[in-house]
C-alpha cells in the first residue's frame, strides 16, 4: 500500500529520513503531553517531518499562509519549531488522534522575533478539518498556557481571508481587538479569554481536557 508519508520522507535530507518500519519517536523537545477527549498533544518527533512536509508542499489550503512551500522550506520550518521550544519553553504541539496515533496538525504558542506578543496558533493537515480537532487542541493549549505557564490572555493573528480560523476564534469566544501587521501580513488580532474565565472552563470540560 502506498504510504504518502514515507514517500515524502524519501525527498528529505538523509539525516531526517525515517526508515521503513523504523519509526523514530524520540523526543526532540521538553514539551509536556496534553490530552483531550479524543486527542493527544505532544512535542515533535523525527517521524513527524514527513506529514509536516506533505502539508507544506501539497495541501491546497496553504494559500491562506502564502502558498505551498518547498521540501527545503518544510525542513527549515520543522527545525525552527524544535528550536522555538528550546528558546521559549513553549511552541507547537503535534496534534494526534489518541486511538490511532495519526498526526492531524499542530497547535501551540508562537513568539517569533519582532512579534508584538505570544500567539495561540493552529493548523490542521489534509483530511483533519471539520471534525472539531482544532477546537479541542486550542482549548487545551489555552488552559495550559494560563494555568501552567502563567501567561496573560493570548492573542491570535488571523488574516481576514482565513475563514476557518476566524470561525474557530469566534467559537473560542475570542474578541476581534484591532488590525495589525505581522511578518508583512495584515491580520486581525483576536484576544482570547483568560483560561479561568467561566466560558473557557466550560469549553475545557466540553473538550474533555
Amino acid at each position: 500500500m502506498h504510504d504518502p508519508a514515507l514517500a515524502f520522507s524519501e525527498t528529505l535530507p538523509p539525516e531526517a529520513r525515517v526508515a521503513l518500519g523504523d519509526a523514530d519517536t524520540r523526543a526532540l523537545t521538553t514539551a509536556p503531553t496534553l490530552r483531550t477527549g479524543r486527542l493527544t498533544l505532544r512535542g515533535p518527533v523525527r517521524e513527524d517531518l514527513a506529514p509536516f512536509t506533505a502539508w507544506i508542499t501539497a495541501f491546497d489550503r496553504m494559500a491562506v499562509f502564502g502558498g505551498n512551500g518547498s521540501v527545503d522550506a518544510a525542513w527549515r520550518g520543522f527545525m525552527a519549531g524544535i528550536g522555538h521550544w528550546h528558546w521559549h519553553g513553549y511552541g507547537f504541539f503535534m496534534i494526534t488522534d489518541t486511538t490511532t496515533g495519526e498526526v492531524l496538525g499542530r497547535c501551540g504558542l508562537l513568539r517569533h522575533h519582532g512579534w508584538p506578543e505570544t500567539e495561540l496558533a493552529w493548523h490542521l493537515f489534509d483530511g483533519a478539518e471539520g471534525r472539531g480537532v482544532a477546537f479541542e487542541a486550542a482549548v487545551a493549549v489555552r488552559h495550559w498556557a494560563g494555568e501552567t505557564l502563567g501567561l496573560p490572555p493570548l492573542a491570535s493573528f488571523i488574516t481576514p481571508d482565513n475563514a476557518r480560523s476566524l470561525s474557530l476564534a469566534n467559537r473560542l469566544h475570542a474578541t476581534a481587538e484591532s488590525e495589525g501587521a505581522v511578518d508583512g501580513d495584515t491580520v486581525v488580532i483576536h484576544r482570547h479569554l483568560p483560561f479561568d474565565a467561566a466560558p473557557a472552563l466550560a469549553q475545557h470540560e466540553e473538550a474533555g481536557a
